[in-house]
């Protein structure tokens, strides 16, 4: 799951870090504001859902942290929903390990100047302009209380069976290291292995 305020890199590090996997196996799943199916279940509803099938790979590009970040931020729900949803979550991520889902989480941390940088970027670079919306810079009027957000979030919800990492990215390069790094690591201590193939084939002659 990859979490971060806008600009953050999400999209990018998505493609930096998995362009080498099979896109077969790997599925990137990104969650904007619900829509009206959606909205009649349960928050959860939709990225349970989304959930990756065993022996696949299933990327959150945005998650169910958006029901306790930008729903808070924005006053959609009463303080008390939303606060109630750390407990919720914490038990929707446990039941996905349960079921044989390793869950990492993501929070690229970016500095307000280096969003400052980006958004500019955007604005200034015509094969970039196309990235930038204007409601982004509404957003940003909404820094501090997105920061406490997701400071809360982090300390709520990172449990052993789910942690949280936050990643230093405002260097591109250091925040496509650090995740990388990470997935290999949790990749190899997994160890998973191909599955088993049907018994005799080292009698099988291929006919000419």
């Amino acid at each position: 799951m990859l979490q971060a305020m806008d600009t953050g890199g999400k999209d990018s590090t998505i493609k930096h870090v998995f362009s080498g996997v099979n896109p077969q196996g790997c599925r990137v799943s990104s969650f904007k504001a619900p829509s009206a199916e959606e909205a009649n279940h349960d928050f959860l509803w939709r990225y349970h859902k989304s959930a990756p099938a065993r022996g696949r790979i299933g990327i959150f590009n945005r998650s169910h942290y958006e029901d306790v970040l930008v729903v808070r931020v924005k006053n959609m729900v009463p303080e008390d929903v939303w606060r109630r949803r750390y407990d919720q979550i914490n038990a929707f991520e446990r039941n996905l390990s349960l079921g044989g889902i390793t869950v990492l989480k993501f929070f690229l941390h970016i500095s307000k100047d280096e969003q400052k940088k980006r958004l500019q970027s955007r604005l200034d670079g015509p094969d970039k302009r196309w990235k930038f919306s204007s409601n982004d810079v509404k957003e940003r009027a909404f820094w501090d209380a997105y920061q406490q957000a997701f400071e809360d979030a982090l300390n709520y919800c990172s449990t052993e069976h789910a942690p949280w990492y936050v990643v230093p990215a405002n260097k591109k390069w250091y925040r496509n290291l650090v995740v990388a790094r990470t997935i290999a690591d949790t990749l190899g201590a997994m160890d998973p292995q191909y599955p088993p193939a049907e018994e005799g084939l080292d009698r099988v002659k291929i006919p000419d």
